[in-house]
Protein backbone atom coordinates (compact mmCIF):
# COMPACT_ATOMS: atom_id res chain seq x y z
CA UNK A 1 0.00 0.00 0.00
CA UNK A 2 1.42 3.45 -0.86
CA UNK A 3 0.96 5.93 1.89
CA UNK A 4 1.35 9.52 1.72
CA UNK A 5 2.40 11.74 4.91
CA UNK A 6 1.47 14.91 4.10
CA UNK A 7 2.29 17.40 7.20
CA UNK A 8 3.45 20.85 7.78
CA UNK A 9 6.88 19.25 9.79
CA UNK A 10 8.56 16.25 10.15
CA UNK A 11 8.16 16.42 14.16
CA UNK A 12 8.96 13.97 16.68
CA UNK A 13 5.55 12.26 16.12
CA UNK A 14 5.54 12.03 12.27
CA UNK A 15 9.17 10.07 12.18
CA UNK A 16 7.35 7.57 14.47
CA UNK A 17 4.34 7.04 12.21
CA UNK A 18 7.38 7.08 9.33
CA UNK A 19 8.95 4.58 11.13
CA UNK A 20 6.24 2.49 11.77
CA UNK A 21 4.64 2.26 8.75
CA UNK A 22 7.74 1.52 6.77
CA UNK A 23 8.66 -1.16 9.54
CA UNK A 24 4.99 -2.56 8.43
CA UNK A 25 5.82 -3.27 4.56
CA UNK A 26 4.11 -0.32 3.64
CA UNK A 27 5.78 2.03 0.94
CA UNK A 28 6.00 5.73 2.23
CA UNK A 29 6.70 9.32 1.60
CA UNK A 30 6.31 12.88 2.71
CA UNK A 31 5.21 15.72 1.74
CA UNK A 32 5.48 18.96 3.15
CA UNK A 33 2.39 20.95 3.47
CA UNK A 34 4.21 24.24 1.65
CA UNK A 35 1.44 25.22 -0.52
CA UNK A 36 -1.71 23.91 -2.56
CA UNK A 37 0.26 23.54 -5.52
CA UNK A 38 2.82 21.76 -3.89
CA UNK A 39 0.72 19.70 -2.07
CA UNK A 40 -1.23 18.60 -4.81
CA UNK A 41 2.21 18.28 -7.16
CA UNK A 42 3.32 15.57 -4.44
CA UNK A 43 -0.07 13.57 -4.35
CA UNK A 44 0.35 13.69 -8.39
CA UNK A 45 3.47 12.07 -8.08
CA UNK A 46 3.90 9.55 -5.28
CA UNK A 47 0.20 8.54 -5.87
CA UNK A 48 -1.12 7.41 -2.47
CA UNK A 49 -4.05 4.78 -1.66
CA UNK A 50 -4.64 6.62 1.48
CA UNK A 51 -3.25 10.02 3.07
CA UNK A 52 -2.03 10.46 6.83
CA UNK A 53 -1.49 13.88 8.31
CA UNK A 54 -0.30 13.29 11.98
CA UNK A 55 0.85 16.87 12.45
CA UNK A 56 -1.24 19.87 10.14
CA UNK A 57 -1.56 23.48 10.13
CA UNK A 58 -2.84 24.01 7.31
CA UNK A 59 -6.02 23.42 5.41
CA UNK A 60 -5.95 20.61 2.69
CA UNK A 61 -7.01 21.34 -0.98
CA UNK A 62 -10.20 20.02 -2.04
CA UNK A 63 -8.74 18.58 -5.18
CA UNK A 64 -6.78 16.05 -3.04
CA UNK A 65 -9.11 15.01 -0.01
CA UNK A 66 -12.47 14.97 -2.29
CA UNK A 67 -9.94 12.09 -4.40
CA UNK A 68 -8.39 10.12 -1.84
CA UNK A 69 -8.89 9.92 1.58
CA UNK A 70 -7.19 12.22 4.00
CA UNK A 71 -6.98 11.12 7.88
CA UNK A 72 -5.63 13.72 9.77
CA UNK A 73 -4.52 13.27 13.66
CA UNK A 74 -6.55 15.60 15.64
CA UNK A 75 -4.62 15.49 19.73
CA UNK A 76 -8.35 16.33 21.14
CA UNK A 77 -11.24 13.68 22.22
CA UNK A 78 -14.12 12.98 20.00
CA UNK A 79 -16.40 16.43 19.19
CA UNK A 80 -13.10 18.99 19.67
CA UNK A 81 -12.61 20.94 16.83
CA UNK A 82 -9.65 23.73 16.98
CA UNK A 83 -6.20 24.74 17.33
CA UNK A 84 -4.22 24.96 21.02
CA UNK A 85 -6.21 21.54 21.80
CA UNK A 86 -3.62 19.97 24.05
CA UNK A 87 -2.78 23.50 25.30
CA UNK A 88 -6.32 23.82 26.76
CA UNK A 89 -6.75 20.14 28.29
CA UNK A 90 -3.14 21.20 30.17
CA UNK A 91 -4.17 24.75 31.17
CA UNK A 92 -8.40 23.85 32.30
CA UNK A 93 -6.91 20.83 33.97
CA UNK A 94 -8.26 18.58 32.72
CA UNK A 95 -8.22 14.78 33.91
CA UNK A 96 -8.65 13.15 31.00
CA UNK A 97 -8.14 13.73 26.94
CA UNK A 98 -8.42 12.30 24.01
CA UNK A 99 -6.69 11.85 20.05
CA UNK A 100 -9.45 11.30 16.94
CA UNK A 101 -8.45 10.02 13.78
CA UNK A 102 -11.19 11.77 11.25
CA UNK A 103 -11.10 12.34 7.83
CA UNK A 104 -10.30 15.86 6.07
CA UNK A 105 -13.37 17.69 4.55
CA UNK A 106 -13.98 21.03 4.06
CA UNK A 107 -14.59 22.09 7.60
CA UNK A 108 -11.61 22.19 10.66
CA UNK A 109 -12.08 19.00 12.68
CA UNK A 110 -15.49 17.85 11.21
CA UNK A 111 -14.54 15.25 9.09
CA UNK A 112 -15.68 11.57 9.43
CA UNK A 113 -14.47 9.91 12.22
CA UNK A 114 -12.04 6.79 11.71
CA UNK A 115 -11.19 5.86 15.29
CA UNK A 116 -10.67 7.27 18.73
CA UNK A 117 -9.42 6.94 21.91
CA UNK A 118 -9.06 8.74 25.21
CA UNK A 119 -6.10 9.04 27.98
CA UNK A 120 -5.26 10.46 31.69
CA UNK A 121 -3.84 13.80 31.90
CA UNK A 122 -0.73 14.05 33.97
CA UNK A 123 1.08 16.75 35.39
CA UNK A 124 3.39 17.40 33.30
CA UNK A 125 3.81 19.71 30.53
CA UNK A 126 1.97 19.85 26.83
CA UNK A 127 5.31 18.82 24.95
CA UNK A 128 5.35 15.74 27.39
CA UNK A 129 1.82 14.67 26.86
CA UNK A 130 2.46 15.26 22.84
CA UNK A 131 5.60 12.87 22.91
CA UNK A 132 3.78 10.60 25.19
CA UNK A 133 0.60 9.81 25.48
CA UNK A 134 -0.50 11.50 22.42
CA UNK A 135 2.03 9.63 19.85
CA UNK A 136 1.66 5.87 21.01
CA UNK A 137 -2.48 6.69 21.01
CA UNK A 138 -1.86 8.34 17.45
CA UNK A 139 0.31 4.96 16.23
CA UNK A 140 -2.32 3.01 17.24
CA UNK A 141 -5.25 4.97 15.81
CA UNK A 142 -3.51 4.81 12.60
CA UNK A 143 -2.84 1.38 12.54
CA UNK A 144 -6.46 1.06 13.37
CA UNK A 145 -7.23 3.16 10.26
CA UNK A 146 -5.27 1.17 7.75
CA UNK A 147 -7.64 -2.26 9.06
CA UNK A 148 -10.31 -0.66 8.48
CA UNK A 149 -9.45 1.26 4.85
CA UNK A 150 -8.74 -2.66 3.64
CA UNK A 151 -12.19 -3.66 4.86
CA UNK A 152 -14.14 -2.71 2.12
CA UNK A 153 -17.83 -2.69 4.39
CA UNK A 154 -16.21 0.20 6.67
CA UNK A 155 -17.74 3.38 6.55
CA UNK A 156 -16.79 6.08 9.13
CA UNK A 157 -18.76 7.75 11.58
CA UNK A 158 -20.30 11.69 10.64
CA UNK A 159 -19.95 13.82 13.41
CA UNK A 160 -23.36 14.94 14.35
CA UNK A 161 -24.33 18.04 16.64
CA UNK A 162 -20.69 19.61 15.61
CA UNK A 163 -19.14 21.84 18.62
CA UNK A 164 -18.38 24.78 18.03
CA UNK A 165 -14.44 25.95 17.44
CA UNK A 166 -12.50 26.60 20.32
CA UNK A 167 -10.33 29.31 20.38
CA UNK A 168 -6.33 29.95 20.75
CA UNK A 169 -5.12 30.07 23.90
CA UNK A 170 -3.83 33.17 23.72
CA UNK A 171 -1.03 34.85 25.59
CA UNK A 172 -4.00 37.16 27.35
CA UNK A 173 -5.28 34.07 29.08
CA UNK A 174 -1.73 32.26 29.49
CA UNK A 175 -0.70 35.70 31.64
CA UNK A 176 0.96 34.87 34.76
CA UNK A 177 -0.34 37.24 37.31
CA UNK A 178 2.49 37.13 39.85
CA UNK A 179 0.83 38.83 42.82
CA UNK A 180 -2.29 36.39 42.53
CA UNK A 181 -1.56 33.51 40.93
CA UNK A 182 -0.24 30.49 42.91
CA UNK A 183 2.65 28.07 42.16
CA UNK A 184 0.61 25.57 40.98
CA UNK A 185 -1.20 28.34 38.89
CA UNK A 186 2.40 29.41 37.39
CA UNK A 187 3.47 26.11 37.09
CA UNK A 188 -0.02 24.69 34.78
CA UNK A 189 0.63 28.09 32.77
CA UNK A 190 3.71 27.27 31.48
CA UNK A 191 3.43 23.59 31.29
CA UNK A 192 0.94 24.45 28.44
CA UNK A 193 2.91 26.68 27.08
CA UNK A 194 6.12 24.24 26.91
CA UNK A 195 7.66 23.95 24.38
CA UNK A 196 5.57 26.18 22.17
CA UNK A 197 4.46 28.96 22.23
CA UNK A 198 5.91 29.69 25.95
CA UNK A 199 4.48 32.20 28.58
CA UNK A 200 4.90 35.90 27.52
CA UNK A 201 6.35 37.73 30.66
CA UNK A 202 9.05 40.43 31.34
CA UNK A 203 12.16 39.47 33.47
CA UNK A 204 14.42 42.11 34.96
CA UNK A 205 13.01 44.60 32.16
CA UNK A 206 13.68 41.98 29.17
CA UNK A 207 10.83 41.12 27.27
CA UNK A 208 10.88 37.31 26.89
CA UNK A 209 8.80 34.20 26.75
CA UNK A 210 9.26 31.52 29.97
CA UNK A 211 9.68 27.48 29.91
CA UNK A 212 10.82 24.73 31.47
CA UNK A 213 9.10 25.29 35.27
CA UNK A 214 10.16 23.34 38.18
CA UNK A 215 8.67 23.67 41.71
CA UNK A 216 10.94 24.96 44.27
CA UNK A 217 10.32 23.50 48.15
CA UNK A 218 12.75 25.48 50.64
CA UNK A 219 13.33 28.74 48.37
CA UNK A 220 10.71 31.38 49.29
CA UNK A 221 10.47 34.80 48.51
CA UNK A 222 8.33 37.80 46.77
CA UNK A 223 6.31 37.67 43.77
CA UNK A 224 8.82 37.47 40.93
CA UNK A 225 11.84 38.35 42.79
CA UNK A 226 15.18 36.28 41.40
CA UNK A 227 15.89 34.38 44.65
CA UNK A 228 19.10 32.49 43.05
CA UNK A 229 20.12 30.01 40.08
CA UNK A 230 21.42 26.99 39.32
CA UNK A 231 22.85 25.24 36.21
CA UNK A 232 21.67 28.22 34.02
CA UNK A 233 18.12 28.56 35.65
CA UNK A 234 16.72 31.11 38.02
CA UNK A 235 14.16 30.37 41.10
CA UNK A 236 11.16 33.37 41.16
CA UNK A 237 9.78 33.90 44.46
CA UNK A 238 5.26 32.97 44.62
CA UNK A 239 3.09 34.59 46.77
CA UNK A 240 3.09 30.92 47.91
CA UNK A 241 6.71 29.43 47.60
CA UNK A 242 8.67 29.54 44.59
CA UNK A 243 9.71 28.19 40.81
CA UNK A 244 12.26 27.32 38.93
CA UNK A 245 12.52 28.84 35.37
CA UNK A 246 15.03 26.53 32.93
CA UNK A 247 14.61 28.80 29.69
CA UNK A 248 13.87 32.10 28.08
CA UNK A 249 13.27 33.46 24.78
CA UNK A 250 13.42 36.85 23.33
CA UNK A 251 10.93 38.54 20.70
CA UNK A 252 12.46 37.13 17.58
CA UNK A 253 15.42 34.59 19.08
CA UNK A 254 15.54 31.67 20.29
CA UNK A 255 15.16 29.06 23.53
CA UNK A 256 18.48 29.77 25.97
CA UNK A 257 18.90 28.82 29.50
CA UNK A 258 17.57 31.39 31.67
CA UNK A 259 20.90 32.84 32.80
CA UNK A 260 22.18 33.14 29.09
CA UNK A 261 19.66 35.54 28.22
CA UNK A 262 19.74 37.82 31.44
CA UNK A 263 23.68 37.83 31.83
CA UNK A 264 24.79 40.97 33.57
CA UNK A 265 21.22 41.94 35.05
CA UNK A 266 22.05 38.76 37.56
CA UNK A 267 24.84 40.32 39.45
CA UNK A 268 24.50 39.60 43.03
CA UNK A 269 21.69 36.56 42.47
CA UNK A 270 23.64 33.50 44.11
CA UNK A 271 24.12 30.46 42.73
CA UNK A 272 22.75 27.60 44.63
CA UNK A 273 24.09 24.71 44.03
CA UNK A 274 23.01 20.78 44.94
CA UNK A 275 25.02 17.64 44.92
CA UNK A 276 26.00 16.55 41.67
CA UNK A 277 23.34 13.90 41.25
CA UNK A 278 20.01 13.90 43.63
CA UNK A 279 17.14 11.48 44.14
CA UNK A 280 14.91 11.84 41.33
CA UNK A 281 11.62 12.96 43.60
CA UNK A 282 13.73 15.79 44.81
CA UNK A 283 11.04 18.60 43.93
CA UNK A 284 13.78 21.41 43.01
CA UNK A 285 15.51 22.11 39.81
CA UNK A 286 17.66 19.21 38.54
CA UNK A 287 18.97 17.81 35.80
CA UNK A 288 20.95 14.80 37.11
CA UNK A 289 19.40 11.98 39.20
CA UNK A 290 20.68 8.66 40.62
CA UNK A 291 18.78 5.86 42.34
CA UNK A 292 20.16 2.94 43.67
CA UNK A 293 18.35 -0.61 43.70
CA UNK A 294 20.37 -3.37 44.71
CA UNK A 295 24.14 -3.20 43.02
CA UNK A 296 22.36 -1.84 39.60
CA UNK A 297 22.51 2.31 39.76
CA UNK A 298 19.92 4.31 37.19
CA UNK A 299 21.65 7.40 36.42
CA UNK A 300 19.12 10.20 34.66
CA UNK A 301 20.37 13.28 32.93
CA UNK A 302 16.95 15.55 32.07
CA UNK A 303 18.70 18.09 30.23
CA UNK A 304 16.00 20.58 28.25
CA UNK A 305 15.37 19.20 25.00
CA UNK A 306 18.14 16.62 25.01
CA UNK A 307 20.43 19.57 24.62
CA UNK A 308 24.37 19.00 26.02
CA UNK A 309 26.58 21.84 26.38
CA UNK A 310 30.13 21.49 27.75
CA UNK A 311 29.13 22.12 30.76
CA UNK A 312 26.54 19.29 31.23
CA UNK A 313 29.16 16.99 29.52
CA UNK A 314 31.79 17.83 32.27
CA UNK A 315 29.00 17.42 34.79
CA UNK A 316 27.34 14.16 33.85
CA UNK A 317 31.07 12.45 33.19
CA UNK A 318 31.57 13.23 36.66
CA UNK A 319 28.87 11.58 38.42
CA UNK A 320 29.58 8.28 36.31
CA UNK A 321 33.02 8.57 37.62
CA UNK A 322 31.42 9.42 41.23
CA UNK A 323 28.92 6.17 40.92
CA UNK A 324 31.47 3.55 39.37
CA UNK A 325 32.26 2.22 43.54
CA UNK A 326 28.64 2.64 43.95
CA UNK A 327 26.84 -0.17 41.77
CA UNK A 328 27.94 -3.22 39.60
CA UNK A 329 25.72 -2.17 36.72
CA UNK A 330 25.06 1.68 35.68
CA UNK A 331 21.59 2.44 33.87
CA UNK A 332 21.94 5.49 31.42
CA UNK A 333 18.08 6.67 31.41
CA UNK A 334 18.30 10.38 29.78
CA UNK A 335 15.63 12.30 30.47
CA UNK A 336 11.78 12.18 30.65
CA UNK A 337 11.38 13.58 27.08
CA UNK A 338 14.89 12.75 25.61
CA UNK A 339 17.49 10.30 26.14
CA UNK A 340 20.01 12.94 24.61
CA UNK A 341 20.42 14.83 21.39
CA UNK A 342 24.22 15.77 21.13
CA UNK A 343 25.61 18.69 21.50
CA UNK A 344 23.69 22.22 22.60
CA UNK A 345 22.79 24.16 19.25
CA UNK A 346 21.42 27.12 20.93
CA UNK A 347 24.57 28.12 23.10
CA UNK A 348 26.71 27.43 20.29
CA UNK A 349 24.35 29.83 17.87
CA UNK A 350 24.43 32.73 20.69
CA UNK A 351 28.04 32.28 21.45
CA UNK A 352 30.67 34.95 19.86
CA UNK A 353 33.18 32.20 19.23
CA UNK A 354 31.41 29.34 17.69
CA UNK A 355 33.99 27.86 16.52
CA UNK A 356 36.06 27.96 19.96
CA UNK A 357 32.92 27.00 21.61
CA UNK A 358 31.25 24.45 19.37
CA UNK A 359 35.09 22.48 19.65
CA UNK A 360 34.69 22.84 23.09
CA UNK A 361 31.52 20.80 23.56
CA UNK A 362 32.34 18.33 20.69
CA UNK A 363 35.14 17.11 22.61
CA UNK A 364 33.80 17.65 26.08
CA UNK A 365 30.97 15.05 24.84
CA UNK A 366 33.71 12.99 23.31
CA UNK A 367 35.68 12.97 26.73
CA UNK A 368 32.26 11.80 28.46
CA UNK A 369 31.37 9.26 25.69
CA UNK A 370 34.85 8.08 26.39
CA UNK A 371 34.46 7.70 30.12
CA UNK A 372 31.19 5.26 29.45
CA UNK A 373 33.19 3.80 26.80
CA UNK A 374 36.12 2.67 29.28
CA UNK A 375 34.01 1.93 31.91
CA UNK A 376 35.19 -1.04 34.31
CA UNK A 377 31.71 -1.17 35.21
CA UNK A 378 28.69 -2.83 33.10
CA UNK A 379 26.71 -0.20 31.38
CA UNK A 380 23.15 -0.11 29.79
CA UNK A 381 21.64 2.59 27.98
CA UNK A 382 18.18 2.98 28.25
CA UNK A 383 16.13 4.52 25.53
CA UNK A 384 12.92 5.64 27.27
CA UNK A 385 12.86 8.22 25.45
CA UNK A 386 13.84 9.44 21.23
CA UNK A 387 17.57 10.18 20.90
CA UNK A 388 19.74 12.38 18.12
CA UNK A 389 22.89 12.53 16.53
CA UNK A 390 25.33 12.59 19.16
CA UNK A 391 22.90 11.45 21.87
CA UNK A 392 22.47 8.04 19.74
CA UNK A 393 26.26 7.43 19.97
CA UNK A 394 26.33 8.35 23.73
CA UNK A 395 24.22 5.37 24.32
CA UNK A 396 25.61 3.12 21.66
CA UNK A 397 28.66 3.69 23.60
CA UNK A 398 27.39 1.28 26.43
CA UNK A 399 28.12 -2.24 26.87
CA UNK A 400 24.07 -3.10 26.69
CA UNK A 401 21.60 -1.09 25.16
CA UNK A 402 17.42 -1.50 25.05
CA UNK A 403 14.94 1.02 24.36
CA UNK A 404 11.11 1.86 24.52
CA UNK A 405 9.03 -0.02 21.68
CA UNK A 406 7.93 3.10 20.51
CA UNK A 407 10.92 5.34 20.29
CA UNK A 408 12.75 6.79 17.38
CA UNK A 409 16.60 7.20 17.08
CA UNK A 410 17.96 9.51 14.59
CA UNK A 411 21.51 8.44 14.53
CA UNK A 412 23.34 11.16 11.73
CA UNK A 413 24.82 14.51 11.92
CA UNK A 414 24.20 15.28 7.87
CA UNK A 415 21.19 17.33 7.69
CA UNK A 416 22.34 19.99 10.67
CA UNK A 417 26.11 19.90 8.67
CA UNK A 418 27.97 18.14 10.84
CA UNK A 419 30.50 14.47 10.07
CA UNK A 420 29.62 13.77 13.66
CA UNK A 421 32.19 12.09 16.38
CA UNK A 422 31.53 10.80 19.63
CA UNK A 423 33.03 7.57 19.30
CA UNK A 424 30.95 6.46 16.40
CA UNK A 425 32.76 5.51 13.81
CA UNK A 426 33.62 2.28 16.21
CA UNK A 427 30.87 1.43 18.27
CA UNK A 428 28.26 1.72 15.66
CA UNK A 429 30.41 0.13 12.76
CA UNK A 430 31.00 -2.43 15.95
CA UNK A 431 27.36 -3.23 16.17
CA UNK A 432 26.26 -3.13 12.53
CA UNK A 433 29.21 -3.18 10.20
CA UNK A 434 31.11 -0.65 8.44
CA UNK A 435 28.80 -0.60 5.36
CA UNK A 436 25.72 -0.58 6.61
CA UNK A 437 26.49 2.49 8.96
CA UNK A 438 28.10 4.59 6.37
CA UNK A 439 24.25 4.26 4.51
CA UNK A 440 22.68 5.03 7.70
CA UNK A 441 24.61 7.98 8.48
CA UNK A 442 24.13 9.37 4.60
CA UNK A 443 20.67 8.73 4.21
CA UNK A 444 20.08 10.50 7.33
CA UNK A 445 16.26 8.75 8.26
CA UNK A 446 15.02 8.47 11.28
CA UNK A 447 15.30 4.34 12.77
CA UNK A 448 12.24 2.66 14.61
CA UNK A 449 13.65 0.09 17.40
CA UNK A 450 12.49 -2.92 15.59
CA UNK A 451 14.65 -1.94 12.58
CA UNK A 452 17.45 -1.11 15.24
CA UNK A 453 17.17 -4.46 16.72
CA UNK A 454 17.04 -6.26 13.68
CA UNK A 455 20.70 -4.76 12.40
CA UNK A 456 21.73 -5.25 16.15
CA UNK A 457 22.18 -1.08 16.96
CA UNK A 458 20.11 -2.41 20.11
CA UNK A 459 19.70 -5.15 22.02
CA UNK A 460 16.12 -5.46 22.83
CA UNK A 461 12.91 -3.60 22.76
CA UNK A 462 11.09 -3.26 26.38
CA UNK A 463 7.48 -2.13 25.66
CA UNK A 464 5.68 0.92 26.35
CA UNK A 465 3.61 -0.35 29.50
CA UNK A 466 5.55 -1.14 32.73
CA UNK A 467 8.75 -0.13 30.79
CA UNK A 468 10.88 1.01 34.18
CA UNK A 469 9.85 -2.69 35.83
CA UNK A 470 11.05 -4.20 32.59
CA UNK A 471 14.08 -2.65 32.18
CA UNK A 472 14.88 -3.57 35.95
CA UNK A 473 14.48 -7.20 35.58
CA UNK A 474 16.21 -6.90 32.00
CA UNK A 475 19.41 -5.42 34.11
CA UNK A 476 18.74 -8.19 37.00
CA UNK A 477 19.24 -11.01 34.37
CA UNK A 478 22.06 -10.11 32.61
CA UNK A 479 24.06 -12.34 34.37
CA UNK A 480 23.50 -15.72 36.04
CA UNK A 481 25.69 -15.49 38.88
CA UNK A 482 28.89 -12.94 39.94
CA UNK A 483 31.15 -15.45 38.31
CA UNK A 484 29.87 -14.26 34.36
CA UNK A 485 29.73 -11.02 35.70
CA UNK A 486 33.37 -10.66 36.20
CA UNK A 487 34.15 -12.87 33.23
CA UNK A 488 32.40 -10.78 31.31
CA UNK A 489 34.26 -7.15 32.70
CA UNK A 490 37.34 -9.46 31.98
CA UNK A 491 36.69 -9.90 28.43
CA UNK A 492 35.17 -6.66 28.10
CA UNK A 493 39.09 -5.42 29.44
CA UNK A 494 40.78 -7.62 27.56
CA UNK A 495 38.77 -5.94 24.23
CA UNK A 496 39.35 -2.56 24.95
CA UNK A 497 43.00 -3.06 25.42
CA UNK A 498 42.94 -4.79 21.99
CA UNK A 499 41.08 -1.58 20.51
CA UNK A 500 42.98 0.81 22.17
CA UNK A 501 44.43 2.27 19.16
CA UNK A 502 41.93 1.48 17.16
CA UNK A 503 39.38 3.73 19.37
CA UNK A 504 42.14 6.60 19.34
CA UNK A 505 42.29 6.39 15.69
CA UNK A 506 38.61 6.23 15.06
CA UNK A 507 38.45 9.71 17.25
CA UNK A 508 41.10 11.29 15.66
CA UNK A 509 39.99 10.75 12.63
CA UNK A 510 36.24 11.91 13.26
CA UNK A 511 37.69 15.33 14.91
CA UNK A 512 40.14 15.75 11.76
CA UNK A 513 36.98 16.31 9.69
CA UNK A 514 35.10 18.19 12.12
CA UNK A 515 37.49 20.97 12.58
CA UNK A 516 36.78 22.96 9.81
CA UNK A 517 33.39 22.66 10.20
CA UNK A 518 33.50 24.22 13.32
CA UNK A 519 36.38 26.81 12.84
CA UNK A 520 35.73 27.90 9.02
CA UNK A 521 32.77 30.32 9.12
CA UNK A 522 31.58 29.53 5.63
CA UNK A 523 31.08 25.46 6.62
CA UNK A 524 27.47 24.47 6.22
CA UNK A 525 27.16 23.69 9.73
CA UNK A 526 26.83 27.35 10.62
CA UNK A 527 23.81 28.34 8.60
CA UNK A 528 22.03 25.36 8.97
CA UNK A 529 22.65 25.33 12.75
CA UNK A 530 20.91 28.77 12.36
CA UNK A 531 18.40 27.81 10.07
CA UNK A 532 17.31 24.98 12.62
CA UNK A 533 17.67 27.12 15.71
CA UNK A 534 15.30 30.23 14.12
CA UNK A 535 13.19 27.62 12.55
CA UNK A 536 13.10 28.43 9.40
CA UNK A 537 10.40 27.07 7.15
CA UNK A 538 11.60 24.49 4.40
CA UNK A 539 10.92 25.95 1.23
CA UNK A 540 10.66 22.51 -0.02
CA UNK A 541 10.39 18.57 1.22
CA UNK A 542 13.62 17.41 1.98
CA UNK A 543 15.01 14.65 -1.03
CA UNK A 544 15.50 11.79 1.49
CA UNK A 545 11.90 11.76 2.88
CA UNK A 546 10.54 11.62 -0.94
CA UNK A 547 10.18 8.08 -1.82
CA UNK A 548 10.75 7.57 -5.58
CA UNK A 549 12.16 4.34 -5.88
CA UNK A 550 11.28 1.89 -2.63
CA UNK A 551 14.58 0.00 -3.33
CA UNK A 552 16.57 3.57 -1.90
CA UNK A 553 14.78 2.65 1.45
CA UNK A 554 17.12 2.16 4.83
CA UNK A 555 14.23 0.60 6.43
CA UNK A 556 12.53 -2.44 5.54
CA UNK A 557 11.70 -3.25 1.83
Amino acid sequence: MRILLLVSAFNSLTQRVYCLLRESGYRVSVQFSIDDESMQNGVKEFKPEIIISPYLIKKVPKSIWSKIPVIVIHPGPLGDRGASSLDWAVFKDEKSWGVTALQANDEMDAGDIWATRNFKIRKSSKASHYRKEVSNIALSLIEEVLEKFKDENFLPSPQENLQDIHNSLTQEVRYIDWKKDKVVDIIRKINASDSHPGVKDQILGVDCYLYGVHKETILKGKPKEILAKRDGSICLGCIDGAVWISHLKEPNRFKLPATYVLKEKLRGVKEIRIPLYVKPDLETFKEITFEKKGRVGFLGFDFYNGAMSSEQCIRLKYAIETLSEEVDILVLKGGENFFSNGIHLSILEDSKKQGEDGWSNINAMNNLVKTILFSDKVTVASFGANAGAGGVFLGLACDFVVARESIVLNPHYKTIGLSGSEYHSYTFVKRVGKELAIKILDDALPIGTKYAKEISMIDNILPNVGYEKKLKEFCEKLFNNEDDYYDFLDEKSDRLEKDERLIHSCQENELKKMHPEFWISTSEFHKLRADFIYKVCPIKTPERLINKDIKKCTNFQ
